[in-house]
C-alpha cells in the first residue's frame, strides 16, 4: 500500500513481496486512476490489479494485488477486489480521521500559545497612564492578529522628566513579538542608566542588528520632555512624523532623526531634535498600520485623512481624539480589514 504525503508516495505496508519489488513499482503512473485497474505485464509484472483509494474525490493512497486465490477462496476476481478495495478504503478514512483530529489538537495548542503570547506581550505595555489635568496620555492598540509587532510606552524617568514612545517592527505575529519584547526591555534598562537619546538609540540599534541579524528592523520614536527647562528632546528613526501642537498653537512635524534601527551598525548619523519654550503641547503619533488602512477602492487613508480627522476635534482630550481617529478610519474602511497592527500614542501637557 502507498500513501501520498508531502513528500511523495511512501509505502506503509507490504506483505508476500520482496522490498526491491516494491521500489520498482511506478507509483507515479497511476496518480490519475480512480477506479479499479487491472495491470498487464507492461505495466507491472508482480501484481494484477491496482486499487485507488478516494476520500471527498482525492487519492489518498494506492494498493498494489497480485496472486489472488480466487478458486480457492470462493471468490471471483471481481468480488475479491472490491471486498479489498471496500476494506482499504475503511482503514485509510479511518487514518484520515485520526489525522485529521491530531491537526485539530495542534491547533488548538498553538491557540492557548497564541493566548499566553498575546497575554505576556499585554505585560509589555505601561499599566497605568497619566489622566491628569496637566497631563494626559492615551494609547490605542490593535494588533492584526492575536499578537503584534507595534509598541508604545511612557516612563517617568525622574520626577523632572519623563519619556514617551511609539515603535513598530518589520513583519507580524509571534516573530515580531519576539523582537518588540527584547526591544521594551532593552529600552527600560537603558532609560534607567541615561537620558541621553542619541546613547539610547545607538545602544538598540546595536541590539536590534545583532539580535535580528540584520534581517529585523524597528522604525521608533521616542521623545523626552524636561518640565523645569520647557524643552521636548526626541528623535525619529524611520517612524511616521508625529505630530506636535506647540504651546497649543503650531504644528509641526517631529522628523529629524536617524534610519531605521537594525539596519547598520553604527548608524550612518544621529540627529535629535529640540523645541525649547514648549510649556504646553499637544502630541500625536501613530504606526503605519493606521495611515494604509483601505477602503473597498483600494485607496489609503493617508496622512491628509489623519490631519484633517486631528483638526476636526483637536481640543478634545487625548482618550477622545483617538476614539474619534479610529471611528473616522472605520467609517473609512467600510469592513475591509487592516493590513497591519494600529497604534495611536496621544499625549496633552498643559503647564
Amino acid at each position: 500500500m502507498f500513501v501520498h504525503a508531502n513528500e511523495g508516495w511512501n509505502c506503509k505496508v507490504f506483505f508476500g513481496v520482496d522490498g526491491q519489488v516494491i521500489e520498482s513499482i511506478p507509483v507515479d503512473k497511476f496518480e490519475g486512476e480512480e477506479k479499479v485497474k487491472t495491470l498487464d505485464n507492461t505495466e507491472c509484472q508482480e501484481f494484477d490489479h491496482v486499487i485507488p483509494v478516494m476520500h471527498k474525490k482525492e487519492l489518498l493512497a494506492l494498493v498494489f494485488v497480485g496472486d489472488i486465490a480466487e478458486i480457492e477462496a470462493g471468490f471471483t476476481s471481481n468480488s475479491a477486489t472490491t471486498f479489498l478495495e471496500a476494506l482499504t478504503n475503511i482503514i485509510l478514512v479511518a487514518i484520515e480521521n485520526k489525522k485529521l483530529a491530531r491537526q485539530q489538537l495542534e491547533q488548538e495548542a498553538f491557540k492557548k500559545e497564541l493566548e499566553i503570547a498575546k497575554q505576556v506581550q499585554n505585560y509589555l505595555f505601561p499599566k497605568n497612564l497619566p489622566t491628569s489635568d496637566q497631563f494626559e496620555v492615551a494609547a490605542y492598540y490593535q494588533p492584526h492578529h492575536n499578537v503584534g509587532g507595534d509598541y508604545y510606552d511612557y516612563i517617568p524617568i525622574d520626577e523632572d522628566q519623563f519619556l514617551l514612545c511609539i515603535a513598530d517592527v518589520s513583519g507580524k505575529g509571534v516573530p515580531a513579538a519576539l523582537m518588540m519584547s527584547n526591544f521594551q526591555a532593552s529600552l527600560h534598562t537603558l532609560v534607567r542608566q541615561t537620558d541621553d537619546l542619541k546613547t539610547i538609540v545607538a545602544e538598540l540599534n546595536h541590539q536590534i542588528k545583532f539580535s535580528g541579524n540584520g534581517e529585523i528592523f524597528i522604525t521608533f520614536f521616542a521623545a523626552i520632555y524636561s518640565k523645569s527647562s520647557e524643552q521636548l528632546r526626541y528623535v525619529n528613526c524611520g517612524h511616521n512624523p508625529p505630530l506636535l501642537q506647540v504651546n497649543l498653537k503650531k504644528d509641526v512635524e517631529l522628523t529629524k532623526g536617524t534610519t531605521v534601527l537594525g539596519m547598520f551598525s553604527p548608524l550612518p548619523f544621529i540627529e535629535m531634535g529640540v523645541v525649547d519654550d514648549l510649556k504646553q503641547f499637544y502630541l500625536f503619533c501613530y504606526t503605519d498600520g493606521l495611515n494604509e488602512a483601505i477602503n473597498p477602492k483600494e485607496e489609503e487613508f493617508g496622512e491628509e485623512r489623519i490631519m484633517k480627522a486631528i483638526k476636526s476635534v483637536e481640543n478634545s482630550k487625548p482618550h477622545e481624539l483617538n476614539t474619534a481617529i479610529m471611528n473616522f478610519v472605520n467609517d473609512f474602511r467600510q469592513g475591509q480589514d487592516y493590513r497591519d497592527d494600529v497604534t495611536i500614542l496621544s499625549a496633552k501637557f498643559k503647564a
